[in-house]
């Protein structure tokens, strides 16, 4: 009879704690799944509510992400090439005798935005003695933030005296930044530096 009773609490301890083990699991598949959710933007999950579907709708943004970062990355090569070439064809010029007016000359520094995936993409190409002045970016940056973006990364390539600035930024709805106002602002930034003796 002890025994059967001491079978009995030992299955029933064991009920309980299969019982707390299962529902600390479902805590934490909740909470994860309420974290993921929340990193999805709202044209991924809209309209659907199962847990399935949010993974299904996490794998097509991951999916289209890394295919955003392909084009990307595919840009910046062309960029640094178009950079690379342009240079390369300025010295020849250069050291044949040849000479060019200023309208055929290509701007020193240059600002370019593309609407990407959840943010911009910025592209600043300068030359590279702006480099050295330390409040560049940070005058960027602050441009950028005071217009609402949140700046995810910077990346900095040198390609023939000349300085390739990428920076990634996130926005939550793009409708409300003004991207020529932007852009002239940027541009303003790199005009006034562009000459070292204004400084």
């Amino acid at each position: 009879m002890s025994e059967e009773k001491n079978t009995s609490t030992e299955d029933i301890k064991k009920k309980m704690t299969h019982k707390d083990t299962e529902k600390q699991r479902r805590q934490e598949m909740s909470t994860l799944h309420a974290s993921l959710r929340s990193l999805l933007p709202l044209e991924y999950i809209k309209g659907k509510r199962s847990m399935s579907d949010h993974m299904n709708g996490a794998v097509y943004y991951v999916n289209d992400l890394k295919n955003k970062i392909k084009e990307l990355s595919d840009k910046r090569d062309e960029l640094i090439k178009r950079v690379s070439n342009s240079s390369a064809s300025s010295s020849r010029r250069e050291s044949a005798g040849g000479s060019r007016n200023d309208h055929d000359q290509p701007p020193s520094n240059c600002v370019m935005i593309h609407p990407c995936l959840g943010g911009l993409e910025i592209v600043i190409s300068c030359i590279s003695f702006m480099r050295e002045q330390g409040f560049l970016l940070s005058i960027l940056l602050e441009i950028l933030i005071k217009e609402g973006l949140d700046v995810v990364n910077c990346l900095s390539t040198e390609v023939n005296e000349k300085l390739l600035l990428t920076i990634h930024t996130k926005v939550s709805d793009l409708t409300y930044i003004d991207l020529s106002g932007l852009h002239q602002k940027l541009n303003k930034v790199m005009i006034g530096t562009s000459n070292p003796s204004h400084h």
